[in-house]
């Protein structure tokens, strides 16, 4: 079993949904965590609240969308805390769409920062791991990448190469010491759902971000392949929606979701149209 203190995590998206509560689960492990987003004041925050809970609390305001300059930000964290032991990729866009109404700028825009980031971060941060022959990576995907999400295909279509990517990467580090997890924490209470006041699709599994904060630890520690935080009918579900794509799309249905996503797109190209 893998142990975090004393490890070095850099943890992208840290300032918002479940990055707040990952960063704290490492604090109490006495890790360093370089805490990564756009806010200066929020990662100020999240670095007071690591150092108070045991661990060190460094924050380095970057938008990771630009992915030509990740290697300044790699060589900042190297001058600063030495190598990176555990690279947690969190930050993530999501928008609920009919897929027509996306702009190309926003289906630009997701694919980079949910998926081509992280896949640039691990570049940058690998051959040191591999040396090393030590480190772990973790990329937060989402059970829409298992089975798509009527209006949040962008969104879908990113997890669902997350998932595959880190399936591919972990074959190639198999006989190395460097551990590869993709974590798909399904509903949580710090999802886009609750924000709009509306209820997750009946019999799914509602996670509070703490459990999702623990399975990302957990999987460090054990070095789990894949972990998924979805209840039982969501994973039989999964398990048979290859074979059977139609059956998968009748459950959808079925529990509401499809209906559920659409008010959720309609809600939320009402918000931006105000704003």
């Amino acid at each position: 079993m893998k142990t975090i203190a004393g490890k070095t995590v850099l943890l992208t998206g840290a300032t918002g949904g479940i990055g707040v509560f990952i960063a704290r689960i490492l604090a109490k492990e006495h890790a360093t965590v370089i805490s990564v987003s756009r806010s200066k004041e929020k990662l100020d925050r999240i670095s007071d609240e690591v150092e108070a809970a045991g661990g060190r609390g460094i924050g380095i305001p970057f938008d990771i969308s630009k992915v030509e300059e990740l290697s300044v930000l790699v060589q900042q964290i190297n001058q600063c805390a030495g190598s990176i032991d555990i690279l947690i990729n969190n930050a993530a866009i999501e928008k609920y769409r009919p897929f027509q109404n996306y702009s190309l700028q926003e289906i630009q825009s997701m694919l980079t920062t949910n998926l081509v980031a992280g896949m640039e971060l691990t570049r940058l941060l690998l051959p040191s791991m591999i040396d090393r022959n030590s480190g772990h990576i973790v990329n937060i995907a989402s059970g829409s990448g298992k089975k798509g999400a009527p209006y949040n295909s962008v969104y879908s279509a990113t997890k669902a190469g997350l998932i595959m990517w880190t399936d591919a990467l972990r074959q190639e580090l198999a006989d190395t010491k460097v551990g590869v997890s993709v974590i798909c924490p399904g509903y949580t209470r710090a999802g886009m759902f609750l924000q709009f006041g509306l209820p997750t699709p009946s019999l799914a599994r509602l996670s509070e971000p703490t459990d999702v904060a623990i399975a990302v630890l957990r999987a460090i520690k054990q070095n789990q392949g894949e972990v998924m935080l979805d209840g039982l009918l969501t994973r039989l579900l999964f398990s048979n929606i290859q074979l059977f794509p139609h059956f998968g799309d009748a459950i959808y249905r079925w529990i509401g979701l499809t209906k559920l996503n659409k008010t959720c797109a309609d809600r939320s190209w009402e918000s931006e149209f105000r704003s």
